[in-house]
């Protein structure tokens, strides 16, 4: 079944969204994207003749994918504070988002394509997430109690994040995946792999081949 709505959604968007189901929404939604998702890909999207550059601008609220338990988002645009807070196993992507991003999650994965705010990855027990980060600030807003990050060093790892940027362009035409993925041989050193220190010994697939050095004391 597919959805596609225009404009601007409220509250809670894709809620609890069960496997079969896709919304495509062009324009912006409120806070909870998401919340409970449950196997559903929500993509959302600006209007295609909007002056606005998506990866600057926020296109929905906070607190996406809180609990969620599995399925995809894709949105070209900024998330607001608390992204895939509690995230326990969709795979998202936005451009950039706000303090406490990914706090308490613990499976999925989580991709932003630009900046993230303070505090992120606090509580974070499971997952992975990828951070795109060419100015390398990441440590300044990263939380090191929870979590290490570093490089890619994993072949596996770089695929992997490729083909969620591809589906991420494929869904939502965003500017800034396209740019990635037109040179994507450098611009993977841009990106922060970022793992919770529970999971280090509990990957299928290693960080590195090499003895881990943690990134920060």
């Amino acid at each position: 079944v597919i959805i596609n709505l225009f404009g601007s959604a409220g509250q809670s968007l894709g809620a609890f969204a069960i496997k079969g189901l896709k919304i495509n929404l062009i324009g912006d939604a409120n806070d909870y994207v998401g919340k409970g998702l449950s196997g559903a890909t929500l993509v959302i999207k600006p209007p295609s003749d909007s002056k606005l550059i998506a990866k600057d601008n926020t296109i929905i609220g906070n607190t996406v994918l809180y609990g969620a338990t599995s399925g995809k988002l894709f949105a070209s645009g900024q998330a607001g504070e608390r992204f895939a807070v509690r995230n326990s196993g969709a795979e998202a992507v936005v451009e950039g988002c706000d303090s406490n991003g990914c706090e308490y999650m613990t499976g999925g994965t989580a991709v932003i394509l630009g900046k993230v705010g303070d505090n992120f990855g606090a509580g974070m027990t499971g997952g992975m997430a990828f951070a795109y980060d060419p100015t390398d600030e990441f440590e300044k807003y990263v939380n090191p109690e929870s979590v290490v990050w570093q490089k890619m060093e994993n072949k596996y790892w770089e695929r992997y994040l490729k083909n969620i940027i591809f589906q991420h362009h494929k869904e939502t035409n965003s500017l800034i995946a396209k740019k990635i993925l037109d040179n994507y041989d450098l611009e993977k050193n841009n990106f922060k792999q970022i793992c919770p220190i529970e999971m280090l010994d509990k990957l299928q697939q290693p960080l590195t081949t090499k003895s881990f050095v943690r990134s920060a004391v």
